[in-house]
């Protein structure tokens, strides 16, 4: 009971330094919200913040919240996720180096997580949006979208206002309450009106521009989500093949500069899909 009043408590002063921080919000009544919709509004509130300055308080708050959902998640070390020689037997090339792994991608203690970006680069402002995106920066903390504004701040003065971050390049940022190191977000092409060479090249460009961030700044490890399926309508068994061909490839050449690349799947679905690639080599 204790733990829980501790919880409530803890939650309470969260919420209040949130909605001082909000003009909109201010007046929210949360006090007779139960703990699951507490989490919900702290989650909601943190994701439409607008990039800005972050009072130190409500930081040292957040910090330690989602350090303890953190703790309650369980933090999986890369010695934990066995390599596909191991778990599937498998022989294809590097299978020694390729992991399959299944669940939350903010719980993995990996050198970085990726993040499929949209071209704004600062997070999904939907409130508990399922995506990816909103899944990282919600866990990552309110830091990370004032890193990603900062960056595309710089670039804005150099390309202009109306700057956007392009499809497939890669932008590495900090993880703040995250278990990894590193996040990199790479922008997703968005499939419209059917599948061409383009949006395939365009993913490809995703996964190679990823891994070429890690050499360039000595990751060892890395753990890719499923990069623009879902809402942008990538078909799951193309993804999976071009981005299993395009990681063997570059391993083929960089091999001895990278330990470990992790496909990170959370649906049913794209795990058979990547199991069914993994196993038939």
């Amino acid at each position: 009971m204790d733990n829980g009043n501790n919880i409530n408590n803890s939650m309470d002063i969260l919420l209040g330094k949130l909605k001082d921080d909000s003009d909109a919000y201010k007046n929210l009544k949360t006090s007779c919200l139960g703990i699951k919709e507490k989490k919900k509004v702290i989650r909601s509130l943190m994701n439409i913040r607008m990039p800005g300055n972050i009072p130190e308080g409500l930081l040292r708050i957040q910090d330690s919240y989602l350090q303890n959902e953190l703790e309650n998640k369980g933090i999986v070390p890369l010695d934990d996720i066995p390599v596909v020689e191991q778990q599937y037997n498998s022989n294809i090339p590097h299978a020694d180096k390729i992991s399959l792994w299944q669940g939350d991608i903010t719980r993995l203690r990996t050198g970085a997580i990726v993040n499929a970006a949209n071209s704004q680069m600062l997070g999904c402002f939907v409130p508990c949006h399922a995506c990816i995106d909103n899944a990282i920066h919600s866990a990552a903390g309110l830091q990370l979208r004032e890193e990603c504004n900062n960056i595309m701040e710089k670039k804005r003065q150099q390309n202009g206002r109306q700057y956007q971050e392009q499809t497939g390049t890669a932008v590495l940022t900090k993880a703040y309450n995250l278990p990894c190191s590193y996040v990199i977000h790479t922008v997703e092409p968005i499939v419209y009106n059917g599948l061409d060479q383009e949006l395939c090249q365009d993913l490809c460009n995703c996964y190679r521009s990823v891994l070429e961030c890690c050499v360039t700044n000595r990751i060892k490890s890395v753990a890719f989500c499923c990069i623009s399926t879902g809402e942008f309508h990538f078909p799951n068994d193309k993804a999976a093949e071009i981005a299993l061909e395009t990681v063997l490839s570059f391993l083929d050449i960089y091999s001895n500069s990278l330990d470990r690349v992790v496909f990170n799947v959370f649906k049913d679905n794209d795990r058979e899909i990547y199991e069914n690639l993994i196993i038939a080599g």
